[in-house]
């Protein structure tokens, strides 16, 4: 599914700006032979005409130990992740191009063995731990969902997990989670009970547009207007711009005879990004390309130049902040 270059490459677009330079603070790696994205498919997609300096793997339930106490087992993504960052900064070195230069790891935040499981990522990880993300992501109605969220009910007000998002701050670690448009309030709840925990939330908070949610986009989207001004707020949150490509969003490129064209997703997605921007402020954004997942709507050139175009109205230091430093700060990188 995500082997799609030859749908891809239907847009072909010249790259804007080619000398910015970006850090993409969000991607995946898994090797499943079926939907391959591994080193090689990322630094393919990097290495395509924009100046992507570094990146940051994103955790994605891949690559974990088969056997041991199951707190554990996600430690094996990361030891596999660390040794591709190892590879690509080699390749860095030797010919230019991007590498892996942080590691967002999972963990169980609710686990009464906390410190040991991020011990272990950080042994595993060679400098790389950068984070945890424990996705928070619930609908009353699974079945509707391409990709099937992965949390229970009321996650981000168990006190225990609460109790971990805050372990997290004591060690200066970010906190990262995917979750949907209608726990954005829940989020903001989270955010305030861990004041001094930094919580990125990822993909704007992944609106809805599949199953029940369908049809009803202007309507969501007047809520999640909202609800982003609320947690914009709190000065420990910070915003990913990207994501919005997933097919559960329920824009029309997944699936189609075409993919997106840079044009076409500024039309329909843009009033996302400026409101995002206009609340956290630049300082508090960072652009995310959510690759492979919306590889599934758009090539990573093509995205990165919608994003080139969307931020073209605003000042050199705000784009700076949004394509680099923001990045570079929030996840230990400067």
């Amino acid at each position: 599914m995500f082997d799609n270059d030859e749908w891809l490459s239907q847009i072909e677009e010249k790259v804007i700006d080619p000398d910015r330079p970006i850090i993409d603070p969000h991607h995946h790696l898994w090797k499943v032979p079926e939907l391959p994205y591994d080193l090689d498919q990322l630094l393919r997609d990097t290495g395509n005409g924009h100046n992507i300096v570094k990146t940051i793997f994103m955790e994605c339930s891949s690559s974990y130990h088969a056997d041991g106490p199951e707190h554990l087992r996600p430690v094996g993504e990361t030891e596999y992740v660390a040794a591709r960052a190892i590879e690509s900064r080699l390749i860095a070195e030797k010919s230019g191009g991007a590498y892996i230069a942080g590691i967002i790891a999972h963990a169980d935040l609710r686990h009464e063995a906390l410190d040991h499981i991020l011990d272990a990522h950080a042994k595993a990880g060679k400098g790389l731990f950068s984070g945890i993300r424990h996705a928070a992501a619930w609908d009353a109605d699974p079945s509707q969902f391409l990709i099937p969220p992965p949390a229970p009910e009321n996650l981000l007000t168990d006190k225990d997990f609460q109790r971990g998002v805050n372990k997290l701050g004591e060690r200066g670690l970010p906190f990262d989670t995917w979750l949907y448009h209608h726990q954005i309030p829940a989020f903001a709840e989270l955010a305030r009970q861990c004041p001094n925990t930094t919580l990125v939330l990822d993909h704007f908070g992944t609106p809805i547009s599949v199953g029940i949610y369908a049809g009803k986009q202007d309507q969501i989207f007047d809520v999640w207007k909202r609800d982003i001004a609320e947690v914009a707020k709190l000065p420990n949150t910070v915003a990913k711009l990207g994501g919005l490509a997933m097919p559960d969003n329920g824009f029309p490129w997944f699936g189609s005879d075409s993919p997106a064209s840079s044009d076409e997703l500024i039309e329909a997605q843009e009033h996302y990004y400026h409101h995002t921007i206009e609340c956290f402020g630049p300082d508090r954004c960072m652009f995310e390309s959510n690759f492979p997942v919306d590889r599934l709507s758009i090539g990573y050139r093509t995205l990165w130049n919608a994003f080139k175009k969307m931020a073209s109205k605003y000042d050199a230091k705000a784009q700076q902040l949004m394509f680099h430093d923001t990045a570079a700060h929030i996840y230990g990188l400067d």
